[in-house]
């Protein structure tokens, strides 16, 4: 599983917002990637951006998942990851499972991420992953569009907060970045997940006319 996508500049229009929010939005991307060695390396990187970042409050909260893999023992944190993203729904990083669960609709939202992508201006490499893996979705924010990606990452709020939630409840150090992405986008965060239940709607759990048969679009364990 590779963490870094390429997003590649097409001659277009350029978008900005703070500096900050893109950097969090990066760092997070790198963050909720597996852990390989390529995002350890990384881990200098994100600490120095997060200096120049100051006290901003978001900034604080990712340094916790920032300073956990840098102390962690790599096959540590990868069995850990695995456990808690790719083995257990309540954590997936896929975030058109939250809106359409395992149906056929799921294949429309898909594409739809697609062509975000494509009329962003720039080339997308998802190295085999989906479109909506949130990762990929941070990364785009950061470093394409965004205006579109603060969009996107609204859209899907109660998916995010539902995620972080989730991980606290794991006492995860993962929940500190899923809180600090959601400290970046305009709404208030719920105070409870009872509240961010009451945002989304509820998960429909058809399974079948799934194509491709992709084990990422099959039902995975509800712990």
């Amino acid at each position: 599983m590779k963490a870094l996508r390429t997003f590649d500049r097409r001659p277009s229009a350029r978008r900005r917002r703070p500096t900050d929010a893109r950097v969090i939005h990066q760092i997070a991307s790198w963050c909720l990637g597996y852990p390989d060695d390529d995002v350890l390396a990384r881990v200098d990187l994100m600490r120095a951006a997060l200096d120049e970042a100051g006290d901003d409050p978001a900034a604080q909260r990712i340094r916790v998942t920032v300073d956990h893999l840098a102390a962690g023992d790599p096959g540590d944190l990868r069995r850990e990851y695995i456990d808690l993203f790719d083995l257990s729904r309540r954590q997936t990083l896929y975030l058109s499972y939250w809106t359409d669960g395992d149906t056929r609709r799921r294949g429309t939202t898909l594409g739809e991420f697609k062509q975000l992508y494509r009329d962003s201006g720039y080339l997308v490499d998802l190295h085999g992953e989906l479109p909506d893996h949130l990762p990929i979705v941070l990364e785009f924010s950061a470093r394409a569009d965004p205006e579109r990606g603060v969009e996107v990452l609204e859209k899907h709020r109660a998916a995010l907060e539902l995620i972080k939630f989730s991980l606290l409840e794991h006492e995860s150090p993962y929940a500190a970045t899923l809180d600090a992405v959601c400290r970046t986008l305009p709404s208030p965060s719920p105070p409870d997940r009872e509240s961010a239940m009451a945002m989304s709607r509820p998960v429909p759990t058809e399974t079948v006319g799934l194509e491709p048969y992709d084990p990422r679009l099959l039902p995975l364990d509800p712990t």
